[in-house]
């Protein structure tokens, strides 16, 4: 990604966003969320390149400016809380948009974002059902959005969606993860015992703290 055009397309293709000028000045492109009105992407042309302001959670600012050169702190930004990101090639398209991605999520406050909070809250040595996680986001209802986040995850290292299992304790489908074994072979490293697809959910079960 290296054009203003791609940045601003990629950015509208969230929920509820809309391009902006509000500078009187053409080089200041930014993509803000409907309601809020709160800005997520900033673009503009600076020293011949463009240019993104993205929010960044504290936690991970410094890890995408160690990564890449190209990642800097927020240009006349917050610089705790903003990453600039110059467009010069050397940052994989994929990383660019993860980024924009998490400062959408930072700004909206998204069922992702929460779905993702809740992953991470399960224990080692324990699985939690696609009810629990979606329980634990907020609304016990979004089982389906549950499944959605977890096969787009965007951090399996540090969101261990392969924690969670169905009603029955059965492991995803090979498509979620990196071939078929794998999520029984992250659950086994785990402690967790899998037997024919299946966990026991009465032994490796997360219990729910109201349920005490």
């Amino acid at each position: 990604m290296k054009t203003r055009e791609e940045a601003l397309a990629y950015g509208l293709t969230f929920p509820e966003t809309y391009q902006e000028a509000p500078f009187h000045d053409p080089n200041w492109q930014l993509v803000r969320v409907q309601g809020s009105k709160k800005a997520f992407l900033w673009t503009y042309e600076m020293d011949g390149l463009i240019h993104l302001n993205v929010k960044v959670d504290p936690q991970w600012r410094d890890f995408w400016r160690d990564a890449y050169e190209a990642v800097l702190p927020g240009y006349h930004q917050n610089k705790e809380h903003w990453n600039t990101i110059r467009l010069d090639g050397t940052i994989p398209d994929v990383d660019v948009k993860r980024m924009i991605a998490e400062s959408y999520d930072l700004v909206t406050d998204s069922p992702t974002k929460r779905i993702y909070e809740a992953v991470k809250r399960i224990p080692k040595g324990h699985v939690a059902t696609y009810a629990q996680v979606a329980k634990m986001a907020g609304n016990e209802k979004m089982c389906r959005a549950v499944g959605n986040a977890l096969h787009k995850n965007p951090d399996p290292d540090h969101i261990p969606c392969f924690r969670v299992v169905n009603a029955k304790g059965q492991l995803s489908g090979a498509f979620a993860f990196d071939g078929p074994e794998e999520q029984a072979r992250r659950l086994q490293a785990d402690g967790i015992v899998v037997e024919n697809g299946r966990v026991d959910l009465e032994k490796y079960g997360m219990k729910d703290p109201h349920d005490e």
